[in-house]
């Protein structure tokens, strides 16, 4: 904003002299007579009806904002040149201890990662104080003969931290992937190495209507004090070449196909994936 023009004259406020003699007076008072022959009229056709239910009442609410509920954050995707402006932007809109946190804090992730997911569209940034990162996930509900699913216990992360999951395999969407494609892709990058290794071709069938899409919204994990809301796309699945008992799977380099190297080396990736099966009953839909 440029600074005001000293030479500039004060701005006054702007009074609209009304005139003397309102030419609507006339059109007022004959709509207050009609609406009086209105009220008379269906006071004798009403008969011995209360007044209440005669008279036709339509209220309109005083503000409408108490009302309606206006969305005043919108949802964009956020684009920074390198991690460090991303960085910058994001240091005024956390809270400071948390964000001193990220990648330091065993089981988390940096803004490295942050701004690999931005760049690669798995993620996007609500431009507000603070901000929520939004991300599309697939969850694949594994099922095998006796019913059981299968759910990731743990990961060993590069730093050499481990972070808890004890859930259903996940992955972040692509932008513009469809879910049957997601789906095979997550199995392939997680599971691959021991189904590959197995000397079994890969084979995944999504369970007909299984298909279920739930929204939560809870603080991330991976970077502390930042909001996250979730879209969960979940449907169950059987895979062949699975191992009956635990097994650990080795991810190839979580970013080997990412074009930005230099960032990919300083963030933080999965190595290793550690899974079991548990009954059904014992996983929350």
């Amino acid at each position: 904003m440029s600074p005001p023009n000293p030479h500039q004259p004060p701005i006054r406020n702007c009074h609209v002299n009304l005139p003397h003699k309102l030419s609507t007076l006339p059109d007022l008072f004959l709509t207050a007579l009609s609406v009086c022959f209105l009220f008379s009229s269906s006071s004798a056709a009403a008969g011995s009806r209360p007044l209440f239910s005669r008279i036709p009442i339509i209220t309109f609410p005083f503000c409408p904002r108490r009302f309606l509920k206006f969305s005043t954050m919108s949802l964009r995707r956020t684009h920074f040149a390198n991690p460090q402006s991303l960085s910058e932007w994001l240091k005024p809109r956390l809270p400071s201890d948390s964000f001193a946190s990220w990648g330091v804090k065993p089981g988390t992730k940096n803004v490295h990662n942050l701004w690999l997911e931005l760049s690669e569209g798995e993620t996007s940034l609500a431009d507000s104080s603070p901000p929520v990162r939004t991300v599309h996930v697939v969850t694949v509900r594994i099922l095998d003969k006796d019913n059981r699913i299968l759910i990731e216990s743990h990961q060993e992360l590069s730093d050499g931290s481990v972070r808890s999951r004890e859930r259903p395999l996940s992955e972040k969407m692509k932008p513009s992937e469809d879910l049957e494609s997601a789906v095979v892709r997550a199995v392939d990058e997680e599971l691959g190495s021991i189904i590959s290794g197995s000397g079994n071709i890969p084979g995944v069938e999504i369970v007909p209507g299984s298909y279920r899409r739930k929204v939560e919204e809870r603080n991330s994990v991976s970077y502390p004090g930042l909001p996250a809301r979730y879209e969960l796309h979940s449907v169950e699945a059987v895979v062949d070449g699975l191992p009956d008992g635990e097994f650990c799977t080795v991810e190839e380099e979580e970013y080997v196909d990412c074009e930005n190297s230099r960032v990919a080396d300083e963030a933080v990736s999965v190595k290793k994936h550690f899974w079991r099966w548990v009954s059904a009953d014992s996983v929350k839909p």
